[in-house]
């Protein structure tokens, strides 16, 4: 393993294994320190260490407590990393919507995919949890927004995003808007079912669905998400 692997591993198992703050900016400065992309550090490192601490989740192997010390974990480094970002100054950014649809309280997941959205260049406006539909729709119109991304980790609430979609279509607005939507219980075969662009299963894949999308002609929306 090459020094910058096992850098990136030391960051992953940082997030996953809850350490303390000091300990991962600690480690993330030395990873810049030596020259390593910022990009990849928070991507490979960082990003997917909180991947693997959400699997252990879903799998009933971690607690929301244990998700939120992981997320302080990977908040540390990105502390670190985030002035070491390649500059975007000259390109417009992206602009995109993002919630957790009306009735449902999760919002770590659709965390880890704002941070990782602006990692990447979008301009995130982050509506938060338990958001109405007709806000949804608002935003969308107020800041002209190219992507909308809606997550929810409830059942019960899936279908409020099939009414946001639906309010979109009524308000003229749905041919100008990607949607996204992800959360544990969804899957491609619903993201298509209730109209939506895509579905990403985490914060990694929605980043990589999100710039296929933009460069991907209407018609190829959801085979380029599924």
């Amino acid at each position: 393993m090459s020094e910058k692997s096992a850098l990136l591993q030391k960051l992953s198992d940082s997030v996953l294994e809850m350490e303390e703050e000091e300990a991962v900016e600690k480690l993330a400065q030395e990873y810049i320190s030596e020259g390593y992309p910022a990009f990849e550090g928070i991507m490979d490192g960082l990003v997917d260490g909180m991947n693997r601490a959400s699997k252990l989740y879903e799998e009933e192997e971690y607690f929301v407590s244990d998700l939120l010390m992981c997320s302080d974990a990977m908040y540390a480094g990105l502390r670190v990393m985030r002035p070491h970002l390649p500059q975007e100054d000259n390109a417009e950014k992206i602009k995109a919507v993002i919630g957790v649809v009306e009735g449902d309280t999760h919002d770590i997941g659709k965390n880890l995919v704002r941070i990782m959205m602006e990692t990447a260049g979008f301009e995130m406006h982050d509506l938060g949890r338990d958001v109405p539909i007709e806000t949804f729709v608002a935003k969308t119109r107020e800041v002209r927004a190219k992507l909308l991304c809606m997550s929810t980790l409830m059942t019960t609430t899936m279908p409020n995003m099939e009414r946001v979609i639906k309010r979109l279509k009524e308000e003229g607005l749905r041919d100008d808007v990607i949607v996204m939507v992800g959360g544990g219980p969804l899957s491609s075969a619903y993201a298509a079912k209730i109209g939506a662009d895509a579905y990403s299963p985490n914060a990694v894949e929605a980043v990589k669905a999100a710039k296929s999308l933009l460069e991907s002609p209407p018609q190829a929306r959801l085979a380029a998400g599924a």
